[in-house]
């Protein structure tokens, strides 16, 4: 038995065990020794990122099979184990997540005092939880591991937040995300009854009578949508990043909206295809209505945590617009503006912590002239705007035009929409960036002025790198993800 479950665990699953043995590790040190413990975790972090892109090596572009693929017994009687697999889909979405935790650690080196210990715990578990989540291969832990993620996220928003209203936007953002997901459940135990496994490579090649995979398409929409999120379901979104820590904001802009593009594309578009094709209008009305609606509440926000956070949401209505164009150009252009979208808000949510770091506000109103008192913050703002903009050469423009190019394919209109969502973005981006950065210094409001430190810059520099070399040499992603779209359109004969 403990042969077995050595040989289980290799290339595939060191990344899912290096953060649990860091979570527990700080759990035996004295809350006094408050250094080593964040040297523990950020080191497991750091080797968790290191070890991620290693089955890059032997990864094959050419098959859109789940590659690695590694098997645990977990309940024997029910048919039900433990499958782990990477394919072009997950193998990006892993790396970002290993990213991105060192980051939130860095972030709370010095502003998380109290609780550090616990703030270390919760963040590495939240890691181990979003990598199994991208490599899992059982539908039923496809369902327990993204619910399970919202107990560290919750923790962290009520906890750490930074306002009284800390803990209503927990109990939002955990109530709207689970309750949302009580259907996705109801959904994945019909499949298990009509396949007897829980193997989803099985339920993939599963076909379903029509109005079957109506009911389970619209279950599992009503998972996803809430986690993207889309409109209506996005009121907790803005609320869960306003009270966040800069950390939370950073994580909860990088990985918990991926975990429904990604369910889309692993569970509902495959597995369902011709309930999606019915559903296209359906996807495509809300998410056009929701990139006007978004991009114009960005313009009448004061507050920059809030202007960044509707502006998130529409970044990711424009992703769902690809997803669910069904052609190569519209599902393959939705998925680097999915890893885009945890670089860029990323690092303008980095951007609005270092300010609320030296004068405790997120008022717009309060700033102005930043640049001749910051001028390195505010030429780390400008390249974050530039990208935000979908500038050619940044990370944001490589996936939205190839979006346009399918959503017009299919509907004209709906294209135009997404057009005119993309010059409105623009608009408030600049608008936000001459308002905070130019004009004239309110010194009566704003007192300490001191650019980002050596920590600060340091934590930068990786997501400027990671833009500017996701848009100047993107060709990475179509190797890797090519194969994988390619057969997803065949197999629901899209085209």
């Amino acid at each position: 038995m403990l042969e077995h479950f050595c040989e289980s665990y290799s290339d595939l699953s060191g990344p899912i065990l290096c953060p649990v043995l860091g979570s527990i590790i700080p759990l035996f040190i004295p809350n006094s020794r408050i250094r080593p413990i964040r040297l523990i975790g950020l080191c497991a972090s750091l080797i968790t990122f290191l070890y991620s892109p290693v089955p890059r090596i032997q990864f094959d572009p050419s098959t859109a099979k789940s590659q690695f693929v590694e098997s645990l017994r977990w309940l024997p009687y029910e048919n039900i184990n433990l499958n782990l697999g990477i394919d072009g889909l997950s193998f990006f979405f892993v790396i970002l997540t290993t990213f991105l935790i060192p980051i939130c650690i860095l972030v709370g080196w010095s502003g998380m005092r109290s609780y550090g210990k616990e703030y270390i715990t919760a963040s590495l578990i939240r890691e181990f939880l979003m990598i199994a989540v991208f490599r899992m291969l059982d539908p039923l832990l496809f369902y327990v591991l993204p619910e399970s993620v919202l107990i560290p996220m919750f923790i962290i928003i009520g906890v750490w937040g930074s306002r009284q209203r800390k803990i209503k936007a927990a109990y939002q953002f955990f109530l709207y995300t689970l309750l949302g997901s009580v259907f996705m459940l109801l959904a994945i135990l019909l499949i298990l009854f009509q396949t007897g496994t829980a193997d989803l490579q099985i339920s993939l090649t599963t076909e379903f009578s029509e109005r079957r995979q109506i009911f389970l398409w619209i279950a599992s929409f009503a998972a996803f949508a809430v986690k993207v999120p889309m409109v209506p379901v996005h009121i907790w979104l803005p609320e869960a990043h306003v009270e966040a820590p800069t950390a939370g904001s950073v994580i909860l802009a990088g990985i918990p909206s991926k975990l429904g593009t990604h369910g889309f594309l692993r569970f509902s578009i495959p597995m369902f295809p011709e309930a999606t094709l019915c559903s296209t209008p359906f996807i495509y009305t809300p998410s056009a209505i929701a990139i006007i609606y978004t991009s114009l509440t960005t313009s009448r926000q004061i507050d920059l945590k809030k202007i960044i956070a509707y502006s998130s949401v529409a970044h990711m209505n424009l992703v769902t617009i690809g997803m669910f164009s069904p052609n190569i150009q519209g599902i393959g252009g939705s998925i680097p503006p999915m890893l885009s979208h945890g670089l860029v808000p990323s690092a303008l949510f980095l951007c609005v912590g270092v300010l609320y770091d030296r004068h405790k506000t997120r008022l717009v109103r309060y700033y102005g002239g930043l640049v001749s008192t910051m001028p390195n913050l505010s030429t780390i703002s400008f390249s974050s705007t530039l990208a935000n903009m979908s500038s050619p050469g940044t990370s944001s423009f490589i996936g939205e035009f190839p979006i346009s190019v399918g959503a017009f394919q299919r509907n004209s209109l709906v294209a135009t929409l997404a057009a005119l969502g993309m010059i409105l973005g623009a608009a408030y981006s600049l608008w936000l960036y001459n308002r905070v950065v130019s004009g004239n210094l309110k010194a009566d409001f704003l007192h300490k002025f001191s650019d980002p430190n050596g920590r600060e810059v340091s934590i930068f520099i990786p997501f400027l790198v990671g833009v500017v070399r996701m848009g100047v040499h993107p060709k990475v992603f179509p190797d890797r993800m090519h194969t994988y779209v390619s057969n997803l359109v065949q197999h629901g004969k899209f085209n």
